[in-house]
């Protein structure tokens, strides 16, 4: 089987709001074997909704619509889909009964235009609606399409979401007859052009029913690899397979093979050896403090985090030497150093990490242009002496783009310093 998705709202087309319901309908379908063909945007305009419709059912197996079932003048989509195929609306008595628990609550009456939230489409599957209260629908649209489904669906996400979850993926999985496997390959500090460089020969080799997709951001690049087939078991080794050699090509860049984020792994990585850290930050504002702080159980693990965006505070909250400040300037390897460990004293932390840098657009000269990044790293060895090493980097971009790669490249340093053997994070650890 196969799918389209078609995403309705003059809002998406416009840039006033971002599509995010068709990356889950996608991630969701592939989870049953089912892989996404087209995406399509159309607006609030039957004709348009009309046509979208039917260049997706003369191909793809299920149409998934989100959407154009609200109660307002522009929700559209009910209507299309009616004239499309010539047939007209019954009530559902448990979509009217929700919707009169949810008006019950909020002291409001059920109008009559609310009660035409209740009707769908004759001959559809309802879809319950446990977060709102327009229902969906999974409709046979006949032999004149080939007998291939639509599956209509709210636009709200939480709404979308859950009829996905609870009703849809369940409904099709026993159809499908496919598995696909997708394995996130997640690396740090190299750039795709180079790393495509380095797995040439694993793209080339690759087998037919596996796909490698290279999946940039602002602060790097990760991969993947998609296998699909009729044979689990199958599947499963052979996506390994790859997925094992890309880890092969690129070793030291490759930090996980699972969705996980770098804050993830190192947050992970200190709380299963007992670790803490605390971290000092100028140019990136918090930001690393905060990306740290988002994961579940860092409290385990994260003592503090300090913003000392001034020389001032530099000074009198981690005890950078002026004269420090004085011969090499905020933004150089001896101030991070001694950010780092000021850090790491008062803190009593096994490890610090400090930023300090030029995000831009303003504020960078000949000897100091703007995207340059001095970092450290301070730890504590086992006999109580300290260990502190700095760097300085160079990126390209505007102010955000240049503060998501600053932060990026402590918390790389960080994990490289918590490394052992060089632990890779795979989907089961």
């Amino acid at each position: 089987m196969k799918a389209d998705i078609i995403s309705i709202g003059d809002e998406l087309l416009k840039g006033h709001r971002v599509n995010t319901n068709a990356p889950f309908i996608s991630r969701a379908l592939g989870t049953i074997g089912v892989p996404v063909e087209r995406i399509v945007t159309c607006s609030d305009d039957t004709e348009s909704i009309w046509h979208a419709l039917v260049s997706s059912l003369q191909d793809a197996d299920i149409v998934l619509v989100t959407g154009g079932l609200g109660p307002t003048r522009d929700d559209r989509t009910r209507k299309a889909v009616q004239d499309l195929l010539g047939r007209g609306l019954v009530f559902w008595p448990e979509a009217y009964g929700r919707i009169e628990e949810i008006f019950r609550r909020r002291g409001r009456e059920v109008t009559e235009q609310m009660r035409d939230q209740a009707m769908v489409i004759e001959g559809s599957v309802p879809v319950p609606n446990t977060k709102g209260t327009a229902p969906g629908m999974i409709i046979d649209c006949g032999e004149r399409f080939g007998n291939h489904y639509l599956v209509l669906m709210p636009g709200v996400p939480v709404e979308m979401e859950a009829m996905m979850t609870l009703t849809v993926v369940p409904w099709f999985a026993p159809m499908s007859g496919a598995s696909i496997i997708h394995t996130p390959v997640m690396t740090m500090g190299i750039g795709e052009s180079m790393l495509a460089g380095m797995i040439r020969e694993v793209e080339d080799s690759m087998p037919a029913h596996t796909t490698l997709s290279y999946l940039p951001h602002a602060a790097g690049v990760s991969l993947m690899v998609s296998t699909s087939g009729a044979d689990r078991g199958e599947v499963e080794a052979e996506n390994r397979r790859v997925v094992d050699a890309i880890v092969s090509k690129a070793g030291d860049y490759v930090y996980a093979t699972s969705d996980a984020s770098l804050e993830e792994v190192v947050i992970g990585l200190l709380l299963e050896r007992g670790l803490t850290v605390a971290v000092a930050e100028s140019c990136t504002g918090g930001l690393v403090s905060s990306r740290l702080t988002d994961v579940p159980g860092s409290s385990g693990c994260f003592l503090q985090g300090e913003v000392t965006y001034s020389n001032a505070a530099k000074e009198s909250l981690l005890g950078v030497d002026r004269a420090t400040l004085d011969a090499h300037g905020a933004v150089s390897e001896p101030v991070a150093l001694e950010m780092a460990r000021g850090c790491l004293m008062r803190s009593g932390a096994d490890f610090a990490v400090a930023t300090t840098g030029i995000a831009g657009p303003s504020g960078g000269s000949a000897d100091k242009p703007v995207g340059m990044l001095c970092l450290a790293v301070a730890s504590r060895l086992p006999d109580g002496s300290l260990r502190g090493e700095a760097s300085t980097q160079q990126h390209f971009g505007d102010r955000s783009q240049n503060k998501a790669r600053f932060s990026e490249a402590a918390l790389r340093a960080l994990l490289e310093r918590l490394r052992e053997k060089n632990p890779i994070v795979t989907p089961d650890t």
